[in-house]
């Protein structure tokens, strides 16, 4: 994929502030810290499009960005071990519950797991919730450079299983730019399907 042009367009706290729009959107989901910036930014190939940050619950938003004014790529909350109020986090839930179910331009949910750790019980929690609903997930294993080599492909068939996925999941790092040419083999045919 050729990106042409990238451009954060709005944060949304409620529903009422998505944008109104008919283009496809990919949604990105995982638990606080996992990569998810880090996945936009590498599949974009830009550095600093979509703020990254060591501290978990660092996007508390959902955060909608542009691409080549054809899709846009939608960063969801984390959800996990951000260290903020217990009413914060579930405010974070009804918004991204609201945003994955009621969406009907969401053509794709990237699941990111990290590779080290394997899927958590929330991961596969909202694996079977987007099944439920019939949303389409592509799972991407993140962090794989933190992993030996002899671990990756282990870690990868534990998380195939673990989430009981037809196709291993797709290993990504932020070395090596990511290697994001499986992930948008993947993702392009959402994109250009029609609704």
């Amino acid at each position: 994929m050729k990106i042409r042009s990238a451009e954060f367009i709005l944060s949304a706290a409620t529903p009422w502030q998505f944008p109104a729009t008919t283009l496809p959107e990919i949604a990105f989901a995982g638990r606080s810290n996992v990569g998810k910036s880090t996945l936009i930014n590498s599949l974009l190939n830009r550095k600093k499009l979509v703020k990254t940050s060591s501290i978990p619950g660092k996007t508390q938003l959902i955060n909608f960005f542009k691409i080549n004014d054809e899709f846009h790529f939608v960063d969801l909350p984390g959800y996990g071990f951000a260290k903020v109020p217990g009413n914060v986090r579930k405010q974070w839930q009804r918004l991204i519950e609201a945003y994955l179910q009621e969406r009907e331009t969401l053509r794709n949910v990237v699941l990111i797991v990290d590779s080290r750790h394997g899927p958590t019980a929330q991961d596969r929690q909202l694996k079977e919730w987007l099944d439920h609903y019939q949303r389409p997930v592509l799972i991407v294993a993140s962090k794989v450079d933190k992993l030996k080599r002899g671990q990756i492909q282990k870690q990868l068939k534990k998380i195939r299983q673990d989430l009981s996925l037809e196709t291993t999941p797709l290993a990504h790092s932020s070395l090596q730019n990511g290697r994001p040419d499986e992930i948008w083999k993947n993702l392009i045919p959402r994109i250009e399907a029609e609704a």
